[in-house]
């Protein structure tokens, strides 16, 4: 299929499928007119690699985690994929818990502010 059809299928567009080739990420085939073939099991991998990015990968660690899906039994691969992925998920865990204290200290910021506008809102005006 051609990168517009790819596209359609997937719900990528063009030029994103583009940056995925230029990433390592995906590749095609080109015809003698050099455009763009991909085959079917390259929507699966767009879907993939579109997960991946949504969970916050960049695409040079989803450079290195795409070969464990390519050669799932080389213990080598599988190995640099695995250390990857448990670096990751150790930054999220550690943004998560960055996130919680800026949510806890904005919490803490409301309830000052309520305070005031409610003894604001609570004092006579004198007409």
């Amino acid at each position: 299929m051609r990168i517009g059809d790819l596209s359609k299928r997937t719900g990528v567009s063009s030029r994103s499928l583009r940056y995925y080739e230029e990433q390592g990420l995906l590749t095609s085939s080109r015809s003698d007119a050099g455009q763009r073939h991909y085959s079917e099991i390259d929507v699966e991998r767009v879907a993939l690699i579109r997960q991946l990015f949504d969970a916050g990968m960049s695409s040079r660690v989803i450079a290195a985690v795409l070969p464990c899906v390519d050669s799932p039994t080389d213990p080598d691969i599988t190995e640099s994929a695995f250390m990857t992925m448990m670096h990751e998920r150790d930054r999220i865990d550690a943004d998560i818990a960055n996130l919680l204290k800026s949510r806890d200290a904005l919490e803490v910021l409301i309830g000052i502010n309520r305070k005031y506008w409610a003894e604001l809102t609570s004092i006579p005006v004198a007409g």
